[in-house]
């Protein structure tokens, strides 16, 4: 777990969600190799490892968490095939700020894909599944609901149901129409892109302002709009989404705050989109 990196009167941590390798053709979609390896390191056999760490955002109004990591139900062969190099070690992450499961009031999801979703519901003490926060409401874009419960073909291998098992719409799952506040401060955007109802996070305290742009930007090699996942069910979108909330962001001197980086957890950009300030794992 990182040191909290403090934004106004919020507290953000990042957690242990595990962590695990993916084909970096995947990841960077047509951007050749010889450019994304300057920015990012990879294996011989071409893969990339990619974080996985939820943000714990300590509010005056309760904790927030942002994303859920991979959860504890991954069989050993899913492990093996999502080349898993780290496990979900969330609790613990908790635990070490004196907080229980209880303690978490708001789940945010910027979509619903297992690496994001995974830890929603977990295996309790006697194996089964159960919601890994079931005191908190879980926010997710009706869009994106509405794709969990009916997958295209796509996205069908990364909506998994036994991640959403036991969120019931209007009593621990909201569903967002475009914009809606989680807590004072806390403001979620439909970008789309990535998925139909992908969404980002902005977070305002004390004059201070931060922006998770989830797989849209998944870590500080991604700020050329341009460059996408081959992810992306819908690439044009996700570069007219980046466009736009960058320009944002620079327009606010925001912090970016990055899920997938193993090192860079939040950075500031100059004007021509280069990383000018760092927050990193090891500060």
């Amino acid at each position: 777990m990182s040191q909290g990196f403090r934004l106004g009167a919020f507290t953000i941590y990042w957690l242990q969600g595990g962590e695990f390798e993916v084909d970096g053709g995947s990841m960077f979609g047509v951007v050749p190799k010889v450019l994304w390896e300057q920015k990012c390191a990879s294996t011989p056999d071409n893969h990339i490892l990619l974080a996985n760490s939820p943000m714990l955002v300590q509010t005056p109004h309760g904790n927030v968490l942002i994303e859920t990591g991979l959860g504890n139900k991954l069989t050993d062969k899913q492990k093996a095939i999502f080349r898993v190099r780290r496990q979900w070690d969330l609790l613990a992450g908790l635990a070490r700020r004196g907080l229980t499961r209880e303690s978490i009031s708001h789940v945010i999801l910027t979509h619903g894909d297992f690496d994001h979703a995974g830890g929603v519901t977990m295996l309790g003490d006697r194996g089964e599944p159960e919601l890994t926060f079931p005191a908190a409401l879980h926010h997710i874009q009706r869009q994106e609901w509405e794709d969990v419960l009916a997958p295209n073909k796509r996205s069908a291998d990364a909506y998994w149901p036994e991640n959403f098992a036991g969120l019931v719409k209007g009593e621990n799952l909201r569903l967002i129409d475009g914009e809606g506040e989680v807590v004072p401060g806390v403001r979620l955007v439909r970008t789309g892109g990535h998925t139909r109802g992908h969404q980002a996070v902005w977070l305002k305290s004390g004059g201070e302002t931060a922006l998770h742009l989830g797989d849209l930007l998944p870590m500080p090699a991604y700020t050329n709009p341009l460059w996408i996942t081959a992810y992306d069910n819908f690439p044009l979108d996700s570069i007219a989404a980046k466009e736009q909330f960058l320009g944002q962001a620079l327009g606010k001197d925001a912090w970016l705050l990055f899920y997938h980086d193993p090192e860079i957890l939040a950075c500031k950009l100059d004007g021509d989109g280069a990383v000018r300030e760092v927050f990193g794992a090891g500060i």
